[in-house]
């Protein structure tokens, strides 16, 4: 009998090597070129957008729809990931994953400009969209719309918030109370914290990250930083041991899918989401005088969860001397790392941490999915019923990942997400000229000391072409 698990990392290692690699490295290459570097070039407009107030008090936010999106992208991957990748591919997929963020920003820019270029507006005057979204209106393709919903779904109800919740539960592991029953009470615990916040609405969950997800962030990086500064002989030897692996073509292409390159992707790509097709989805409902300024601002969502918070993970458990191997792969990797500077309040940190990262993603993935069911019922809200049925079901979900073996927890959100990927990128690169033509307008704008303002003839399409910008 077929073994399920062996099964889905069969498709799982097919999807991504060469499959997804290729497209992913295609398509941020292609739109680095065509935008000349906008991720590099404009990043100081970038962090200027971000402070950016909404036009009107009632709607979100630029900075508000980053959060989200950035609640999504931190997560149980800026921890877990991380070190799954250095232990099982080696301190090269760091530098892999540093090189996929820098080129996947700009994917992130093109999905975002396309997504707020595209986005509509409910009868409250208020925006929503996403990709679903600009592969109906801009290709004209609603099964294809369709299509991306149902692995939107599947990927952040089920395969991301599995996956979560069983790298929180694993952080107990190493703790004398843990047994065969720690999984049940830890899944039941986070199912009801979970249910508790899909039923308090949408306003909630954007209070709540926006509240939560930078404290997280700079706790943690506070945390890493001391431990690196602490350990700061062996900088020089670490930065040595990443780049060497990173070019050992023994290491890059040995085992092909369990090689450091494929790792550091595969971990970057599931970290940062970078052209995934998430975030447009909380982009699209920024309030923004232009659709490139939140194409701009979510650049930094990529550099924030990857260059910041999984760079800190790597940097701090490379920088200790703590030699990772696939025996410590996951939690365990990071805690005894942060164990050596500080004793047994190093895994406890770790443990609230991650915590605090997988109630934020939780939240943040949920919110993603009320877009998709919106859109695969005629575009209208689901019944109270139904959603309160969805509701729970996601949080049982969320239960039944505390309790599943490890290999099947990444396979399943590797795969769903690839999905996702395989639709949202080819799409951005047959519309990308809309994106490009809207930088551009930006960007003229910019030089002529305005502030601004985007119209639909602007980029070819007429003012009833583009339901919100009328």
């Amino acid at each position: 009998m077929l073994d399920p698990i062996y099964l889905l990392n069969q498709i799982d290692e097919i999807m991504y090597f060469p499959i997804l690699i290729i497209i992913m490295a295609s398509a941020g290459l292609y739109f680095t070129l065509r935008t000349r570097g906008v991720q590099i070039r404009l990043f100081r407009e970038s962090l200027r957008l971000i402070l950016e107030p909404s036009h009107d008090e009632n709607s979100v936010s630029s900075l508000q729809a980053m959060l989200v999106s950035t609640a999504s992208r931190v997560g149980t991957g800026n921890i877990i990931g991380v070190s799954t990748a250095i232990c099982l591919g080696g301190p090269g997929a760091v530098f892999w994953m540093w090189l996929m963020c820098i080129i996947g920003a700009s994917s992130a820019f093109i999905e975002s400009t396309l997504a707020q270029v595209f986005k509509q507006k409910d009868h409250h005057g208020h925006a929503y969209g996403g990709p679903a979204y600009y592969i109906e209106h801009g290709l004209n393709m609603p099964k294809i719309a369709a299509l991306f919903c149902i692995f939107l779904i599947a990927t952040y109800a089920v395969g991301f918030n599995m996956l979560c919740s069983f790298n929180l539960q694993s952080t107990f592991m190493d703790y004398p109370f843990y047994n065969s029953t720690t999984p049940i009470i830890i899944g039941a615990i986070l199912a009801i914290l979970t249910a508790y916040c899909l039923f308090g609405g949408g306003k909630r969950i954007i209070k709540i990250t926006g509240t939560v997800v930078p404290f997280m962030g700079f706790a943690y990086v506070g945390v890493a930083l001391i431990i690196i500064l602490l350990n700061y002989q062996n900088i020089p030897a670490m930065f040595s041991l990443i780049l060497k692996n990173a070019f050992d073509f023994q290491s890059i292409f040995g085992g092909v899918a369990g090689s450091c390159m494929v790792y550091g992707i595969k971990r970057g790509l599931f970290s940062n989401e970078a052209g995934v097709g998430s975030a447009p989805n909380a982009s699209a409902s920024a309030n923004v005088s232009h659709p490139a300024k939140q194409g701009l601002v979510q650049t930094l969502s990529v550099y924030i969860d990857t260059l910041l918070l999984c760079t800190a993970t790597a940097l701090m458990c490379l920088s200790t001397g703590v030699a990772p191997s696939p025996i410590v792969s996951g939690a365990p990797y990071v805690q005894m790392s942060i164990s050596t500077v500080f004793g047994v309040a190093g895994p406890i940190f770790i443990t609230v941490a991650m915590v605090l990262f997988a109630f934020t993603t939780l939240i943040g993935n949920l919110y993603y999915v009320d877009n998709a069911l919106i859109f695969l019922n005629g575009k209208t809200m689901p019944s109270k019923r139904f959603m309160k049925l969805f509701n729970i079901a996601a949080s049982l979900i969320v239960f039944v990942g505390a309790i599943i073996p490890m290999d099947a927890a990444w396979a399943m959100a590797d795969i769903t997400m690839g999905g996702m990927t395989l639709i949202n990128l080819p799409v951005c690169m047959l519309l990308g000229k809309i994106a490009f033509d809207c930088l551009k307008d930006y960007e003229t704008q910019k030089k002529e000391g305005k502030n601004p303002v985007f119209k639909a003839t602007d980029v070819g399409f007429s003012e009833e072409e583009l339901d919100f910008w009328k």
